[in-house]
């Protein structure tokens, strides 16, 4: 079952995760969904998706993407997460797994630049032009040596292939917001009943330190109290 690991991390009874279905359907390369979901739990990192067989393969990267060729992040494999899961956003209670806020960062379509797909996965190189809100052009996702699980399904670097679409600017400090909401981390937390504050150091630094909701979440927790 492809969602077997996803599911038996979770417990849906509690946490407002979608289950998903188990029965893939597999759709034409123009129409892949993409997905960045930045997700303040333990630790701030961006979850990397791209649909593929009817699942959403993902990457953990703790840095975040970066739209400059010279800079290679780690990417972490992750379980495969349910189609559903893309226009997730919200809080996922403390205590359960990746417990924290959860932010449509990026979303749009994906193409793979090579015909044979599963061969390139296997082989630990693939190449895919994105077509995002925030992320465009053409990325490759590269397996590491000398690191990971022996299934190849651990350490990779997400690069950014030199096109139009490169710059030195951090994406990830210049476009902070929702694309779906247009909520800061601690927005999401807030609205949906979570914590603020925790939410609030994944969210951009003002100048002078903290968070731009970090203060204003925090005075009205201690005013709910």
């Amino acid at each position: 079952m492809p969602l077997a690991k996803y599911k038996k991390k979770r417990r849906f009874g509690v946490t407002p995760e979608p289950a998903g279905s188990d029965q893939r359907a597999e759709k034409k390369a123009a129409s892949l969904i993409y997905v960045v979901q930045k997700h303040r739990a333990s630790h701030l990192h961006y979850d990397f998706r791209l649909e593929w067989r009817g699942v959403l393969l993902s990457w953990a990267i703790p840095k975040g993407p970066s739209l400059d060729p010279a800079v290679k992040r780690l990417a972490m494999q992750v379980e495969d997460h349910p189609i559903e899961y893309a226009s997730f956003e919200g809080v996922i209670p403390e205590g359960e797994y990746g417990g924290g806020t959860v932010m449509v960062w990026d979303q749009g379509t994906w193409e793979p630049e090579q015909a044979d797909v599963n061969s390139a996965l296997q082989k630990g190189d693939l190449k895919f032009t994105l077509h995002g809100q925030k992320l465009k052009g053409s990325w490759v996702l590269v397996r590491t040596r000398g690191y990971g699980k022996s299934d190849g399904r651990s350490s990779w670097l997400l690069i950014k292939h030199r096109d139009q679409y490169t710059s030195t600017q951090d994406v990830t400090e210049k476009e902070p917001h929702s694309a779906v909401s247009r909520r800061l981390l601690a927005d999401i937390a807030r609205d949906a009943g979570g914590d603020a504050e925790k939410a609030a150091t994944g969210d951009p630094a003002r100048e002078g330190g903290g968070s731009r909701t970090a203060k204003p979440a925090a005075a009205r927790l201690r005013r709910n109290r």
